[in-house]
């Protein structure tokens, strides 16, 4: 079966170098103290593609697409809107990872080597990202901002990293797939669990949102403003509901949450103007209704 096109809005590099040195005040306090564990599960089984020759829908990203219980991520229920007899879903997501380690490790060339023309991959990173480049940020940290600017990062045993943007990994990742013909999906990253005064929902992740979406476009790749799609959802609960989709302080969920923003990324690919993903979706899947944040 071939693969549908998606149909993106192409333009030139807008203003890589000006964006790529942004640094606001609302990352800020996030790479003050990064004190959060990295994720010991570098001996977690990788998913395999079944023995056939349907489409692989392939899955890149953080714990927050896939977890060990009571935390679960959106990317281990995925799958279950899906038809496994048109399209493999492979979810290749591993806790404590950025853009950049997901990259420098080679667990994106894994995916790279794996994908045939007429795959997909959907990619999102950013919480692990956040914090400073260095030890302060357990070495995970990437540039902040989407351009070209470098960072030279001394590691404990002496060698030097050159670190480079959040958008670059993401460029690469989205360059690379596409050139082995495959057809790319870029997410903002799911929102945090936070609360104003007042009990109303906080949306965060403004500047990543608008950095994934440039680079969605620059790559000729699809965009699902998950962030946003997620909040927008949230809204519409009460606190107690939404705090009941968390598994810890704030970032990641259960396994209720996770079933909650794996339909709101259904959504999403519902959303994309050619509907490539309708053709390889099961009931429950095309239960789903496409819809806009």
């Amino acid at each position: 079966m071939q693969s549908p096109s998606i149909a993106v809005t192409s333009s030139p590099r807008p203003f890589l170098a000006l964006l790529g040195g942004i640094f606001t005040l609302a990352i800020l306090p996030l790479c003050a103290q990064d004190d959060r564990p990295v994720v010991s599960d570098r001996d977690a089984p990788k998913e395999v593609v079944a023995a056939n020759q349907l489409p692989t829908l392939w899955i890149a990203g953080d714990s927050t697409l896939r977890s060990n219980a009571p935390m679960r991520g959106w990317g281990q229920d995925l799958g279950t809107f899906f038809d496994p007899a048109k399209m493999n879903v492979v979810n290749r997501a591993i806790g404590g990872r950025s853009s950049r380690t997901f990259y420098t490790e080679g667990r994106w060339k894994e995916i790279l080597d794996g994908i045939k023309p007429g795959d997909f991959v959907i990619i999102q990173f950013g919480h692990n990202d956040v914090g400073p480049t260095d030890e302060r940020g357990k070495f995970r940290g990437s540039v902040k901002g989407i351009g070209d600017q470098t960072e030279k990062v001394k590691k404990p045993d002496g060698s030097i990293e050159e670190v480079h943007s959040y958008g670059w990994y993401l460029r690469e990742m989205a360059r690379s797939a596409r050139e082995k013909k495959a057809k790319v999906i870029l997410c903002s990253p799911i929102p945090h669990k936070k609360f104003d005064s007042r009990g109303k929902f906080v949306h965060d992740w403004q500047d990543f949102r608008g950095w994934v979406e440039t680079c969605a476009k620059t790559e000729h790749a699809a965009y699902i403003d998950l962030a946003e799609r997620i909040a927008h959802s949230y809204d519409a609960l009460d606190q107690k509901t939404v705090e009941g989709y968390f598994a810890d302080k704030g970032t990641h969920t259960n396994a209720e949450g996770s079933l909650f923003n794996a339909k709101a990324v259904v959504a999403g690919l519902r959303a994309i103007p050619t509907a490539p993903f309708d053709g390889y979706l099961n009931a429950a899947g095309l239960e789903v209704p496409a819809s806009v944040p």
